[in-house]
């Protein structure tokens, strides 16, 4: 049977990598994002693109809906869309957090608010929330990315009930260390808003680390096949966790004291 699925963030890493992916797996995939020329490789694999603002409600709506008028099901949402506002909290303006919450959690809420009448009319269905190993853990500079993808977690948790009554299984991806854009976009978000202030000796090694991420990072692929894993499972697990130091941080994290913890984490920005 034909099954429908839509990506968002897909114009570039873990969303560009997972739209392959399920489409060599037999699926109708629907690639979202903003920046619809960098997916000329997508459309050329068979994905069907659409310019996608997660922070523009019109945007939104009108995508779902466009895929609702051409395939008349929506059977799998992948919640990619994300990016990392990074620096001092003091520093932050709070509009730039409320963005942050915007593309991290509004977006991806909207998204499945739109999808689920048309799921739990088919009584099946799955969305797969990419959060990150960021929605366990935390780190400096990073309190309002880390709440967002504390967010993804709880509404996630919380959906997963909810929805399971109606045959609905919701997934948490969550990436360790990646060679994606993000850590270069987070750095320069670092250096910009916390580069000179009162935390620069610390937001500039922060940001050095983060310069050196192609050394421990994992190539998106390897995410990309674990989300069309729990895509296509028969009972997928409720999390994963995946690449570039994703299990050995989270155990940790699990067996450290916060106050052990803490250190571990400032050490590694030496």
């Amino acid at each position: 049977m034909k099954k429908v699925a839509l990506v968002t963030g897909a114009s570039s890493g873990i969303g560009k990598e997972t739209a392959k992916l399920l489409i060599q797996n037999g699926y109708t995939v629907y690639g979202a994002a903003r920046r619809i020329e960098k997916m000329t490789d997508l459309h050329e694999a068979g994905v069907k693109l659409l310019v996608m603002d997660v922070t523009n409600d019109i945007s939104i709506v009108n995508g779902v809906n466009e895929i609702l008028k051409d395939e008349q099901q929506i059977d799998l949402l992948v919640n990619n869309a994300g990016y990392g506002s990074y620096g001092a909290l003091e520093d932050v303006p709070i509009s730039e957090a409320k963005y942050q919450f915007d593309v991290n959690i509004f977006g991806m809420a909207r998204l499945i608010q739109l999808v689920l009448p048309f799921m739990r009319k088919k009584h099946s269905g799955r969305i797969i929330n990419v959060s990150s190993i960021g929605g366990r853990i935390g780190e400096p500079h990073g309190s309002w990315y880390h709440a967002t993808k504390f967010a993804v977690e709880g509404l996630s948790d919380c959906l997963r009930m909810e929805l399971r009554q109606f045959g609905i299984d919701v997934v948490i991806i969550e990436p360790g260390a990646i060679l994606t854009e993000w850590a270069g976009i987070a750095r320069e978000n670092l250096l910009k808003v916390s580069g000179n202030s009162d935390y620069k000796t610390l937001a500039n090694k922060h940001a050095k680390m983060l310069s050196n991420a192609d050394k421990f990072g994992s190539q998106p692929a390897i995410v990309a096949k674990t989300i069309v894993n729990a895509a296509i499972a028969r009972k997928p697990r409720t999390r994963y966790a995946i690449g570039g130091g994703a299990k050995v941080i989270l155990f940790l994290r699990r067996i450290l004291s916060d106050r052990i913890f803490d250190k571990l984490i400032l050490r590694m920005m030496r």
